[in-house]
């Protein structure tokens, strides 16, 4: 956490401040957090006379897409490849939320190396590396919209419903509706004023938990029967391959969340789900603890990273030996914690 945040804040503003057009962007495979983080952005920006567009590295999920085209909010899609159009020379500012590591954002250090303008960072992971000029980064924040919430009441820009909605979507996502360790009383005092401010709390549930397309419940369905339960219990591990998006009609925007399904058992101290690429890239990893195991620690050995409660990493080659290696580096750790050592 940086320690004089207040101070980072005013850096933050003088900078958007002096700026005629923003470039805004978050990390691949966006979340909730993220999307609303953006979006929220983006509607200050437009109070304050600031033009902004916003850049996606990975396409627009369905889900939070309502945030977006709620406020008539558009999009540039790098997924498939970077718009014929875009120059960072459009732009004074970048501006990236809920991430400050390159491996989040791929692609986007090429078009920055002969660019002179501001690189602003917000966000809220212990997983940082320094090439931006000026970093708002609060490790104890439950969520970036929780930064993003503070930071324009210092900028003195009043909450309407539009505007409320965005961070309160950023946050509910990223604290589970408020189930995880990571709410804090700051945290339900902010949600309370959003709303407050307006937003729809049934309408804003609807939409992110009873919403889903029946092709992401039978992939969650194909991730269950692939549960293996280890040291006794105490880890769980599900895959998904190739084969199960195929047969599902999933996508990779569709395994958001399945991480947290074992987490239900009682004796689940730890959880990782693998998923297999389905375009020759990475295999995606993701970690979740119940506090006894630093999974961030374990995903920056792999060259990943997060929080200690919820972390993830990429891997190439062979899906069983990338299965086997943090496998076994998962259980070396808990046996570690088990016999009472620093791991």
């Amino acid at each position: 956490m940086i320690h004089n945040m207040s101070d980072t804040i005013i850096d933050i503003l003088n900078a958007l401040s002096r700026c005629r057009s923003v470039l805004i962007t978050t990390h691949v495979r966006p979340d909730g957090d993220a999307l609303g983080s953006v979006a929220a952005m983006v509607l200050a920006l437009r109070k304050k006379k600031i033009a902004s567009r916003v850049l996606l590295l990975s396409h627009l999920p369905r889900k939070y897409a309502f945030a977006f085209q709620d406020n008539l909010i558009d999009a540039m899609d790098a997924e498939n490849g970077w718009p014929a159009d875009f120059s960072l020379a459009d732009f004074d500012a970048l501006l990236v939320l809920d991430t400050g590591t390159w491996s989040q954002l791929p692609g986007l250090a090429e078009h920055l190396a002969d660019w002179g303008g501001t690189k602003l960072v917000i966000d809220h992971h212990l997983t940082q590396e320094n090439w931006a000029d000026i970093k708002l980064v609060d490790t104890q924040a439950a969520a970036a919209g929780e930064i993003v919430a503070a930071l324009l009441e210092r900028w003195g820009i009043e909450l309407d419903r539009p505007l409320a909605e965005a961070i309160f979507l950023a946050i509910a996502s990223d604290t589970g509706w408020f189930h995880y360790s990571n709410t804090r009383p700051l945290t339900l005092r902010r949600a309370a004023q959003l709303i407050e401010a307006g937003v729809d709390t049934d309408t804003m549930y609807r939409r992110l938990y009873q919403n889903e397309r029946p092709e992401r419940v039978l992939l969650q369905t194909r991730a269950q029967q692939s549960l293996e339960l280890l040291r006794e219990n105490r880890l769980a591990v599900m895959s998904l391959r190739k084969t199960d998006f195929q047969q599902v009609g999933a996508n990779v925007g569709d395994t958001e969340n399945l991480i947290n399904i074992p987490l239900q058992i009682g004796s689940v101290e730890a959880a990782a789900l693998f998923v297999e690429p389905l375009d020759g890239g990475a295999i995606r990893v993701s970690l979740r603890s119940k506090g006894k195991l630093d999974v961030a620690a374990l995903a920056e050995r792999f060259g990943g990273g997060g929080h200690a409660r919820a972390a993830g990493l990429k891997l190439t080659g062979d899906f069983a030996a990338a299965h086997r290696a943090v496998v076994a580096a998962l259980c070396a750790e808990m046996i570690a914690l088990e016999s009472g050592k620093d791991g």
